[in-house]
């Protein structure tokens, strides 16, 4: 993997680049990004970076859906996909401080689909065994507790071992501080204010999105729904808006149209939400995301800056 690399785009946002296809593309006929500079962010101020931006199906190029909101050296993660950690992992090896594995204690979920949630006990456990000593404070809708205490009893007697054992890890590190959270301000602290909003994933019972605002900006994100009038009142002119999308090149169906939006859907959403930068992510529906047929689709309606996310993309508003 080649490092991240950052640079400026459409003068609202910048994009560090992993090597990877359809990677920081605007819609065509809009401004394109430059070429990239050789530097990383500093850890002070406020960026996104996409640890996975995959699907359920396994594409080598593209982890379980996650992302870290990266506020003055502090990373919220949000969504445990597969490979959530390792990814973090990575960055950190590009310089990006805040993602060292051992300092990941605080993430918020969406919903509790497989893809969504793959990577939890990673983000329990292994940070614990690099060396975390605080529980993981943990963020989520209803069901949350269940599948966690689930986890901490699957993995009973390697957490035993671990901490009775020989390795003589931390009795602290393993826990998880659950919070099962509704709609409204759910998290605040020096650095930034989270704010929960429910959305429709098909029959999920709940699904929510998130706002992050932080150093003046705002970040949106979408979670899986399918076009819901929240995610245009949360964002509102925000800075960035962060959206799930399929393809209808690709083809859709009843279950695409209950549980997702398509690239034309979210032109609309995006035109009335009006975010200063979108970008495109956890593109759903087929194994060969095309990112400039779903660019096409998009700026049917909405006109703004857009970018479409690869694994390890950073972003900044």
């Amino acid at each position: 993997m080649k490092p991240s690399v950052l640079c400026w785009a459409l003068g609202v946002a910048m994009l560090c680049a992993a090597a990877g296809p359809g990677i920081g593309q605007a819609a065509p006929g809009g401004v394109q990004p430059p070429a990239p500079l050789q530097t990383v962010p500093s850890d002070h101020g406020v960026f996104v970076v996409f640890l996975g931006t995959g699907m359920p199906r396994p594409i080598p190029t593209r982890q379980g859906p996650s992302l870290a909101v990266v506020v003055n050296g502090t990373a919220y993660l949000v969504d445990a996909g597969t490979g959530a950690v390792r990814q973090a992992a990575a960055a950190f090896s590009h310089g990006i401080d805040a993602l060292q594995p051992n300092t990941l204690d605080i993430a918020f979920l969406t919903h509790l689909h497989s893809d969504h949630t793959l990577g939890l006990p990673d983000l329990m456990l292994t940070p614990w065994v690099m060396g975390r000593t605080a529980p993981l404070h943990l963020y989520g809708p209803t069901g949350t507790r269940a599948m966690v205490d689930g986890l901490e009893h699957a993995y009973a007697e390697d957490i035993d071992l671990r901490v009775n054992g020989l390795e003589h890890s931390s009795k602290t590190g393993h826990r998880v501080d659950v919070h099962e959270i509704q709609p409204g301000v759910v998290y605040q602290d020096e650095n930034v204010k989270v704010t929960a909003f429910a959305v429709q994933h098909g029959s999920w019972k709940e699904a929510l999105g998130y706002r992050f605002d932080a150093d003046g900006r705002s970040i949106v994100i979408s979670g899986d729904t399918r076009p819901t009038e929240t995610v245009v009142q949360a964002c509102n002119g925000c800075d960035l808006l962060i959206h799930e999308v399929y393809s209808m090149a690709r083809g859709g169906n009843a279950y695409f149209s209950a549980f997702h939006t398509s690239a034309v859907e979210l032109g609309d959403i995006a035109a009335r939400a009006r975010p200063k930068l979108l970008v495109i992510t956890h593109y759903v529906g087929g194994d060969k995301p095309n990112p400039a047929q779903m660019l096409q689709e998009v700026q049917q309606k909405f006109t703004g800056p857009i970018i479409v996310a690869s694994d390890l993309d950073v972003i900044a508003p």
